[in-house]
């Protein structure tokens, strides 16, 4: 499984009202041990308890020898609490007396939740622990997921709390975001260009847009998904957006603009707040040059018109935000008369039916392939009603948002 659908995974859990945190954290936990593709065999909560200055049992899941309830570990007897919010997600032998006698004699732990100051000390708000018998540099990344999501959820409920105060800041928001999203059409010399993005929520996390050069001989198109939904990750797509527009402006080589965007992001927002990211420049090259960076988004679907045949166009480079070092590859590719490049995000390919299956990437190339021959703005709403009517009864949905570009001579 890898990271973003993970992160998908692990958000699915949250599909129901909770009447606390610490509820909505046991459900995700058992979901979690119950997942046979995530290798953990039991895991437990702790919550911080400032006045005791120590950790207290929440809840333990997985077949293992109990512990007592309320049993809480002080935090000047674990050095692991205290180095948490500098890893995130440590793996350990356990010291405790009391928790080896209960079979735990190895750990592996991740911080969720908000980051709090207590006698001078970061210290996270809960602490998830799992039974595994995965190594740390197997189990570390599938943990800094699990964090990231389960922050995400509980980050998505305090604002869903004040939702009510923020009526007003929403409607002021939904005209923001569709104020930096571009018209839907755009005709660039050899190309016609359409895009669409519906949003799950008032606002949302996915967005669009064309950026033509002053010269009009180059035109960048990108698409994005923030993690999470709502305000939050409208925030940060609002951020992104902008900064890619002033970045492109300066003509930097685009795997340096979107090296820049990850350092921007990494150091501007907190690491459960990510995106994904598919930016590809066009010029009036006769050949029909295209330039691209997939930092982690969903694989972008290339049809061929003169063999009727589709590729993929896969990852060159990380999710944007948590790595701050990461190198990002760009790929080259010519775009012949009649071929079509069809940008989504996994709100599309992932949308799900009552059922919950998934609508998947396949019935988007069948789909495109049924509508070769009709102009992208028929082509992007012909696709979107197809998913709209496949997950018209689903109880989970997400942010769709299409961009499709057909070369026309």
């Amino acid at each position: 499984m890898n990271q973003r659908q993970l992160h998908k995974t692990i958000e699915s859990f949250d599909s129901r009202k909770f009447d606390s945190s610490e509820e909505l954290l046991t459900h995700v936990l058992h979901q979690i041990v119950q997942n046979d593709r995530i290798e953990i065999q039991g895991g437990r909560v702790w919550k911080l308890s400032a006045s005791k200055f120590a950790y207290e049992l929440v809840a333990q899941v997985g077949a293992m020898e109990k512990i007592k309830p309320h049993f809480s570990v002080k935090v000047d007897e674990y050095r692991m609490f205290k180095i948490l919010p500098k890893h995130r997600t440590i793996v350990a032998k356990e010291t405790n007396a009391y928790l080896r006698s209960k079979g735990i004699i190895k750990y592996s732990a991740t911080g969720v939740g908000e980051i709090v100051k207590v006698k001078g000390l970061d210290l996270y708000r809960y602490v998830m622990s799992f039974n595994t018998d995965l190594t740390y540099d197997q189990v570390a990344p599938t943990l800094n997921i699990i964090g990231m999501a389960v922050t995400s959820m509980l980050r998505s409920r305090r604002i869903e709390r004040k939702s009510a105060q923020l009526e007003k800041d929403l409607d002021k928001a939904r005209d923001i975001q569709r104020s930096i999203l571009p018209e839907h059409e755009l005709r660039f010399h050899n190309y016609e260009i359409f895009g669409v993005s519906l949003a799950d929520r008032v606002v949302g996390g996915d967005f669009f847009d064309y950026i033509v050069s002053d010269q009009n001989d180059r035109v960048s198109i990108v698409i994005g998904d923030a993690a999470s939904k709502g305000i939050s990750a409208a925030v940060q797509a609002l951020y992104v957006s902008g900064a890619l527009r002033m970045g492109a402006s300066y003509q930097t080589k685009i795997t340096a603009l979107i090296r820049n965007i990850n350092t921007l992001v990494h150091r501007t927002f907190s690491d459960d707040r990510f995106l994904t990211l598919f930016y590809a420049e066009l010029t009036d090259d006769k050949q029909g040059l295209c330039i691209y960076v997939n930092a982690g988004h969903s694989s972008p679907i290339l049809y061929r018109a003169r063999t009727n045949t589709t590729e993929m166009l896969e990852s060159t480079g990380n999710i944007i935000g948590p790595f701050p070092d990461q190198i990002f590859r760009s790929e080259g590719m010519m775009i012949g008369k009649g071929d079509i490049l069809l940008l989504f995000t996994d709100g599309v390919s992932e949308a799900m039916d009552s059922a919950g299956n998934q609508y998947t990437e396949r019935r988007l190339i069948e789909k495109l392939s049924e509508l070769k021959n009709q102009p992208p703005k028929d082509i992007a709403g012909s696709l979107l009603e197809d998913v709209q009517k496949f997950s018209a009864k689903s109880k989970y949905s997400d942010d769709k948002t299409v961009v499709v570009i057909k070369r026309i001579k």
